[in-house]
C-alpha cells in the first residue's frame, strides 16, 4: 500500500470522531419555566428563583439554560404552553402558580415538575401528600387559600362599619366554588354579608368593581389568583377610584399602592423552587423532596392609601404589621 493511500484510509474513520465525541458530551440542562402570569425573564420573582438555583451551583447562561413561557393569567393558554415545553424535552419544568402547575402535570408524567405558589396541592391532586409527594411533582405551598378567613377577619377589624364585604374571585379557578362556600360561612359568623364578584378577564375586573356601588360594599376581599396578580396595578387603581378598602394576598399589591395584604412571601417560595430544581438537576427525585410550606407570614399596611380612603388603621393592626408603608 502506498503511503498516500494509507493516510487517506486513516483519515476516513478518524474524520467521524469529533462529531461522535460531541454527541456523547452532555448538553447544558434546560429548565422550562412556565409561569401563570408574565413570561418575562426580568419579572421580579425570577431573581428569587435564580437565587435559589445559584445556591445549588447553577447559573443561567453558564451551566443551565431557561426556556420562558407565561400564561398571562389565562387558564386557557397554559396547557398549550406546557405541551410546548414538553415538546422541547426540557430537563425540569418549574411552574409558578396553580394553573401552570396543573397544566404541567397534565402535560407530562415523566419530566420532573417543581411548583411555587400552589395552595393545598394535595386537594388539587398534584401530590399524594406533603411529606411524600410521589410522582413527578413537588414544590412550595404558600397557604394562600387557607389564609382567606384570616384576611376576612383583618378587614372586619380594619373597617368596623362594613356590613357588606365583597369577594372577588376568578370563576375559571376550579377552587373558587369551595373558597366561596367556606368564606360565606366565616362571614355569617362575623355578621357580615359576602356577595361574590366574578372576573376571568381584564375587562371583567372593571365590571366587577363597578357593581360595588349597587352592593353598598364597605370593603373588598381579593382572592389569590394569577389574573389578579398580573393585573395588580389595575386592581389597585380601581380600588382607589371606587374608594373601597381592599385586602390582598400579596405584599406586591400594597407596594403598588394597595391598602393591606396578608400572606407568605412569594419570593421565598420562588427561591425554594429554584433550590429544588437545582437539586433535581443534580439527581434528586421529586417524590423524595417534601412539599415546603411557609412558617412566617407578612402583614403589610400602606398608611398613605389608608389616609386617602379616610381610614384610621387600628393600633392592634399596626402593632402586628411586619411592614408599614408611609
Amino acid at each position: 500500500m502506498r503511503r498516500r493511500d494509507f493516510i487517506i484510509l486513516l483519515a476516513g474513520p478518524m474524520g467521524g470522531w469529533p462529531s461522535a465525541v460531541r454527541a456523547q458530551q452532555k448538553a447544558m440542562p434546560v429548565i422550562g419555566w412556565l409561569n401563570s402570569g408574565s413570561p418575562s425573564p426580568s419579572a421580579p420573582l425570577m431573581s428569587a428563583f435564580r437565587q435559589g438555583l445559584s445556591e445549588t451551583g447553577y447559573v443561567e447562561g453558564q451551566n443551565v439554560a431557561i426556556e420562558y413561557r407565561g400564561a398571562e393569567g389565562s387558564y386557557d393558554r397554559a396547557p398549550a404552553l406546557a405541551a410546548d415545553l414538553v415538546g422541547h424535552k426540557v430537563d425540569v419544568i418549574a411552574s409558578g402558580g396553580f394553573l401552570a402547575a396543573v397544566a404541567a402535570k397534565n402535560a407530562t408524567s415523566t419530566i420532573p415538575i417543581v411548583f411555587a405558589g400552589v395552595s393545598d396541592p394535595v386537594a388539587a391532586g398534584l401530590v399524594a401528600s406533603l411529606a411524600r409527594p410521589g410522582g413527578n411533582l413537588t414544590g412550595f405551598s404558600p397557604l394562600q387559600f387557607e389564609l382567606m378567613p384570616k384576611r376576612l377577619e383583618l378587614l372586619t377589624e380594619l373597617v368596623l362599619q362594613a356590613r357588606v364585604i365583597a369577594l372577588l374571585v376568578n370563576p375559571d379557578d376550579p377552587r373558587a366554588e369551595g373558597l366561596v362556600r367556606d368564606l360565606q360561612e366565616a362571614a355569617r359568623t362575623k355578621g357580615v354579608q359576602l356577595p361574590v364578584l366574578k372576573a376571568a378577564a381584564e375587562g371583567e375586573i372593571d365590571a366587577a368593581f363597578a357593581s360595588l356601588v349597587d352592593l353598598h360594599a364597605g370593603a373588598l376581599l381579593v382572592a389569590p389568583d394569577p389574573l389578579f396578580n398580573s393585573r395588580r396595578e389595575q386592581l389597585v387603581a380601581l380600588a382607589a377610584h371606587h374608594a373601597v378598602p381592599a385586602i390582598y394576598a400579596w405584599r406586591e399589591h400594597v407596594l403598588a399602592g394597595g391598602l393591606i395584604s396578608y400572606g407568605a412571601s412569594i419570593a421565598a417560595g420562588f427561591r425554594q423552587a429554584g433550590i429544588y430544581v437545582g437539586k433535581i438537576l443534580k439527581g434528586a427525585k421529586p417524590a423524595d423532596l417534601p412539599v415546603q410550606q411557609p412558617t412566617t407570614f407578612e402583614l403589610v399596611v400602606n398608611l398613605k392609601t389608608a389616609a386617602a380612603l379616610g381610614l384610621t388603621v387600628p393600633p392592634s393592626i399596626l402593632a402586628r404589621a411586619d411592614e408599614v408603608i408611609e
